[in-house]
Protein backbone atom coordinates (compact mmCIF):
# COMPACT_ATOMS: atom_id res chain seq x y z
CA UNK A 1 0.00 0.00 0.00
CA UNK A 2 2.64 2.13 1.06
CA UNK A 3 4.62 1.95 -1.92
CA UNK A 4 1.74 2.73 -4.47
CA UNK A 5 1.35 5.70 -2.57
CA UNK A 6 4.72 6.66 -3.43
CA UNK A 7 4.26 6.52 -6.86
CA UNK A 8 1.74 9.72 -6.79
CA UNK A 9 3.29 13.06 -8.06
CA UNK A 10 3.36 15.53 -5.35
CA UNK A 11 2.98 19.18 -5.22
CA UNK A 12 6.17 20.40 -4.03
CA UNK A 13 5.86 22.72 -1.12
CA UNK A 14 8.59 25.06 -2.46
CA UNK A 15 5.40 26.56 -4.55
CA UNK A 16 3.20 26.33 -1.60
CA UNK A 17 5.21 28.73 0.35
CA UNK A 18 6.31 30.92 -2.53
CA UNK A 19 2.84 31.05 -3.89
CA UNK A 20 1.63 31.97 -0.02
CA UNK A 21 4.59 34.05 0.53
CA UNK A 22 3.79 36.47 -2.82
CA UNK A 23 0.55 36.68 -2.67
CA UNK A 24 0.65 37.84 1.34
CA UNK A 25 3.26 40.57 0.54
CA UNK A 26 1.69 42.06 -1.90
CA UNK A 27 -1.61 42.25 0.67
CA UNK A 28 0.38 43.10 3.90
CA UNK A 29 2.08 46.25 4.42
CA UNK A 30 4.69 45.05 7.14
CA UNK A 31 6.39 47.79 8.40
CA UNK A 32 7.36 46.66 12.10
CA UNK A 33 8.81 43.87 13.65
CA UNK A 34 5.50 42.57 15.53
CA UNK A 35 3.71 42.01 11.93
CA UNK A 36 6.96 40.48 10.72
CA UNK A 37 6.61 37.74 13.40
CA UNK A 38 3.67 37.57 12.83
CA UNK A 39 3.67 36.88 9.38
CA UNK A 40 6.33 34.66 9.95
CA UNK A 41 4.58 32.53 12.67
CA UNK A 42 1.72 32.36 9.53
CA UNK A 43 4.33 30.70 6.83
CA UNK A 44 5.23 28.19 9.37
CA UNK A 45 2.33 27.14 10.67
CA UNK A 46 1.42 26.80 7.05
CA UNK A 47 4.44 25.04 6.11
CA UNK A 48 3.91 22.49 9.04
CA UNK A 49 0.29 21.60 7.77
CA UNK A 50 1.39 20.97 4.31
CA UNK A 51 4.27 18.73 5.85
CA UNK A 52 1.66 17.02 7.37
CA UNK A 53 -0.62 16.54 4.39
CA UNK A 54 2.65 14.76 2.52
CA UNK A 55 3.36 12.62 5.02
CA UNK A 56 -0.66 11.48 5.04
CA UNK A 57 0.22 11.06 1.20
CA UNK A 58 3.19 8.40 1.74
CA UNK A 59 5.92 10.77 1.71
CA UNK A 60 8.97 10.41 4.25
CA UNK A 61 11.04 13.25 5.92
CA UNK A 62 13.75 12.10 3.64
CA UNK A 63 11.77 12.39 0.12
CA UNK A 64 10.42 16.02 2.01
CA UNK A 65 13.69 17.24 2.54
CA UNK A 66 15.28 16.83 -0.79
CA UNK A 67 11.83 18.31 -2.10
CA UNK A 68 12.78 21.39 0.10
CA UNK A 69 16.68 21.48 -1.02
CA UNK A 70 16.62 20.95 -4.60
CA UNK A 71 19.33 23.23 -6.45
CA UNK A 72 20.92 24.32 -3.41
CA UNK A 73 24.22 26.12 -4.16
CA UNK A 74 27.19 24.92 -3.53
CA UNK A 75 29.73 27.34 -1.58
CA UNK A 76 32.90 27.69 -1.96
CA UNK A 77 35.23 25.65 0.65
CA UNK A 78 38.31 28.02 1.45
CA UNK A 79 41.74 26.51 3.63
CA UNK A 80 43.37 29.98 4.73
CA UNK A 81 46.98 30.41 5.69
CA UNK A 82 46.81 29.69 9.13
CA UNK A 83 44.18 26.56 8.51
CA UNK A 84 41.18 28.12 9.34
CA UNK A 85 38.35 26.80 7.32
CA UNK A 86 35.48 29.30 5.74
CA UNK A 87 32.14 28.70 3.47
CA UNK A 88 30.98 31.15 0.82
CA UNK A 89 32.06 34.49 0.63
CA UNK A 90 30.60 35.44 3.44
CA UNK A 91 33.58 33.46 5.35
CA UNK A 92 31.33 31.66 7.86
CA UNK A 93 34.08 29.52 9.56
CA UNK A 94 33.84 26.06 10.08
CA UNK A 95 34.78 24.87 14.01
CA UNK A 96 36.92 21.93 14.97
CA UNK A 97 39.71 20.69 17.06
CA UNK A 98 43.18 20.33 15.70
CA UNK A 99 42.81 16.56 15.47
CA UNK A 100 40.12 16.75 13.75
CA UNK A 101 40.89 19.35 11.33
CA UNK A 102 44.50 17.57 10.31
CA UNK A 103 42.05 14.35 9.20
CA UNK A 104 39.79 16.33 7.21
CA UNK A 105 42.35 18.13 5.59
CA UNK A 106 44.53 14.37 4.95
CA UNK A 107 41.08 13.71 3.32
CA UNK A 108 40.57 16.87 1.72
CA UNK A 109 44.02 16.71 0.30
CA UNK A 110 42.71 12.90 -1.43
CA UNK A 111 39.90 13.19 -3.44
CA UNK A 112 40.34 9.69 -4.69
CA UNK A 113 39.58 8.75 -1.12
CA UNK A 114 40.89 6.53 1.63
CA UNK A 115 40.05 3.02 2.91
CA UNK A 116 40.01 3.01 6.74
CA UNK A 117 42.11 0.00 6.52
CA UNK A 118 44.80 2.02 5.36
CA UNK A 119 44.93 4.46 7.19
CA UNK A 120 48.29 2.95 8.67
CA UNK A 121 49.79 4.26 5.76
CA UNK A 122 49.11 7.48 6.29
CA UNK A 123 50.20 8.03 9.61
CA UNK A 124 53.26 10.23 8.71
CA UNK A 125 51.29 12.33 6.41
CA UNK A 126 49.05 13.23 9.14
CA UNK A 127 51.35 13.66 11.46
CA UNK A 128 52.98 16.44 9.45
CA UNK A 129 49.55 17.87 8.92
CA UNK A 130 48.78 17.62 12.55
CA UNK A 131 51.99 19.67 13.34
CA UNK A 132 51.30 22.26 11.14
CA UNK A 133 47.64 22.61 12.55
CA UNK A 134 48.61 22.31 16.32
CA UNK A 135 52.16 24.66 16.05
CA UNK A 136 52.82 24.70 19.77
CA UNK A 137 54.40 21.19 19.41
CA UNK A 138 53.20 17.27 19.53
CA UNK A 139 53.02 16.31 23.28
CA UNK A 140 53.09 12.43 23.59
CA UNK A 141 49.57 12.11 24.03
CA UNK A 142 49.01 14.00 20.23
CA UNK A 143 51.04 11.46 18.55
CA UNK A 144 49.63 8.59 21.19
CA UNK A 145 45.86 10.36 19.19
CA UNK A 146 47.64 10.01 15.87
CA UNK A 147 48.60 6.39 16.51
CA UNK A 148 44.72 5.51 17.40
CA UNK A 149 42.88 7.30 15.00
CA UNK A 150 44.80 5.67 12.35
CA UNK A 151 44.51 2.13 13.93
CA UNK A 152 41.73 0.51 12.04
CA UNK A 153 40.79 -1.60 15.05
CA UNK A 154 39.74 1.43 16.96
CA UNK A 155 36.66 3.59 16.45
CA UNK A 156 38.38 6.54 16.88
CA UNK A 157 38.44 7.67 13.12
CA UNK A 158 34.76 7.24 13.26
CA UNK A 159 34.28 9.42 15.84
CA UNK A 160 36.46 11.72 13.96
CA UNK A 161 34.81 11.55 11.20
CA UNK A 162 31.07 12.30 13.05
CA UNK A 163 32.97 15.43 14.80
CA UNK A 164 33.54 16.60 11.39
CA UNK A 165 30.25 16.16 10.08
CA UNK A 166 28.54 18.06 12.69
CA UNK A 167 30.98 20.96 12.50
CA UNK A 168 29.77 21.79 8.93
CA UNK A 169 25.91 20.70 10.43
CA UNK A 170 26.60 23.62 12.52
CA UNK A 171 27.42 25.87 9.91
CA UNK A 172 25.26 25.61 7.10
CA UNK A 173 22.47 22.20 7.69
CA UNK A 174 22.55 18.47 7.66
CA UNK A 175 21.53 18.48 3.80
CA UNK A 176 23.60 21.45 2.81
CA UNK A 177 26.64 19.36 4.86
CA UNK A 178 26.29 16.70 2.38
CA UNK A 179 28.86 17.56 -0.14
CA UNK A 180 31.62 18.43 2.45
CA UNK A 181 31.60 15.75 4.73
CA UNK A 182 33.52 12.47 4.49
CA UNK A 183 31.21 9.71 3.96
CA UNK A 184 31.63 6.36 1.85
CA UNK A 185 30.19 2.63 2.65
CA UNK A 186 31.11 0.44 5.27
CA UNK A 187 34.37 -1.16 4.52
CA UNK A 188 35.01 0.66 0.64
CA UNK A 189 36.39 4.14 -0.06
CA UNK A 190 35.74 7.23 2.57
CA UNK A 191 36.00 10.32 0.67
CA UNK A 192 34.80 14.16 0.14
CA UNK A 193 32.58 14.63 -2.81
CA UNK A 194 33.05 18.20 -3.04
CA UNK A 195 34.60 19.02 -6.96
CA UNK A 196 37.88 20.50 -6.47
CA UNK A 197 36.93 23.74 -8.39
CA UNK A 198 35.02 24.65 -4.89
CA UNK A 199 38.02 24.01 -2.70
CA UNK A 200 40.51 27.05 -2.32
CA UNK A 201 43.93 26.40 -0.42
CA UNK A 202 45.16 29.90 0.43
CA UNK A 203 48.22 27.55 1.46
CA UNK A 204 49.94 28.46 -1.35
Amino acid sequence: MVSLMLTKTYPNPKNWITTQKHTTMRNTDINNNDEKQAFCDSLVNEVKERVQKLKEYGMNEQEITSLIHTNQPVLTLTISKNYRIFLGDNHIEVHMEPLVKAIYLLFLSHPEGIVFKDLPDYRGELTKIYSEVRPWGLSERALQSIEDVTNPLLNSINEKCARIRKAFVNAMDSEAAKPYIIKGVRGGIKKIDLPKEYINWELA
